[in-house]
């Protein structure tokens, strides 16, 4: 750590919370894998008895995407979920601070041909991902076979966010802020890969309001718009936690046809569906801890 990297105001009383949580997370990520697992799903029932008001979010989500689960079935859901997303806490901690080369021989690569035929087109591509418990650590381990940049929001704490970037810089070549579409499309105009993750909610002034699981939800309308603007192919990636929570696959699926089309519900629409699609793979994983549907139509009360 550089006093570049981290200059002399951060010595303040006031981060050092934060530095302890830096020095917990290089010191789990070298844990046994089995006492991280552990770990992993201790933080997860933890939380899951002692913050309300997240179980409160990831119950309504959950009702709302599967009306068709019984009361006990629903409950049993809402504790998978803090039980991998604590997992994931420990995955996060292991793709920021180890090289992701150690963990190659547990990762299954599939649809690397797609990725690499619009690597040879030249035109760049927009990965899009999904808020998966996995996401850091699947993003580390797409690095081991394709670069690519990724778009970001930016930490709250000035520190924080100095430490996940620069460890973020391990395995993207760029990081952007959301923000930033003229970087964003400069890049992929070059020939990068951006990955790019758009099933959170923005605002309705970002968004238009498609169906997800059946419910319509502000989706943002970026993803057409970037594709649009470079004539990019749009490429849908998976990553997931196998069951025998050791292993990983990573898969990408062709690049979306006709895509943009013009329509923005209709396009919104279609990246939904794939996002649908790779939750309900594994709808434990997803980050239902987040109020996908704070922003509802004209007229609808809210649901949290």
């Amino acid at each position: 750590m550089s006093r570049k990297d981290y200059p002399s105001s951060f010595a303040h009383p006031r981060y050092w919370p934060v530095w302890l949580a830096i020095g917990a997370m290089h010191v789990t990520a070298w844990l046994p894998w089995r006492l991280k697992l552990w770990l992993g799903k201790a933080i997860g029932l933890l939380a899951w008895r002692l913050v309300p008001r997240r179980r409160h979010i990831t119950e309504t989500n959950l009702r709302l995407c599967f009306p068709e689960l019984d009361e006990e079935r629903l409950q049993r859901l809402v504790r998978d979920t803090f039980v991998a997303n604590g997992i994931g806490i420990l995955e996060t901690a292991t793709g920021w601070c180890r090289d992701p080369e150690h963990l190659r021989h547990r990762v299954t690569f599939k649809g690397q041909e797609h990725m690499a035929r619009a690597q040879a087109e030249g035109k760049g591509a927009l990965i899009i991902g999904v808020h998966f418990s996995t996401l850091d650590l699947g993003a580390a381990l797409h690095s081991l076979f394709f670069r690519a940049d990724a778009v970001y929001r930016p930490h709250n704490n000035p520190l924080f966010d100095r430490f996940m970037g620069r460890a973020r810089h391990d395995y993207f070549d760029a990081t952007l802020d959301r923000r930033d579409l003229r970087g964003v499309v400069r890049r992929i105009k070059a020939g990068h890969a951006v990955w790019y993750s758009p099933d959170q909610d923005f605002g309705r002034h970002a968004s238009v309001f498609a169906p997800f699981f059946g419910v319509e939800a502000a989706t943002v309308k970026l993803t057409a718009k970037i594709a649009r603007m470079t004539g990019a192919p749009v490429m849908p990636l998976m990553f997931h936690r196998n069951p025998d929570d050791r292993t990983y696959t990573l898969e990408y699926l062709p690049p979306l046809a006709d895509f943009p089309s013009g329509d923005e519900v209709s396009d919104a629409a279609r990246v939904n569906a794939f996002i649908e699609g790779a939750i309900r793979k594994h709808p434990e994983q997803y980050l239902w801890l987040h109020r996908r549907f704070k922003t509802r139509p004209q007229g609808e009360t809210g649901v949290y």
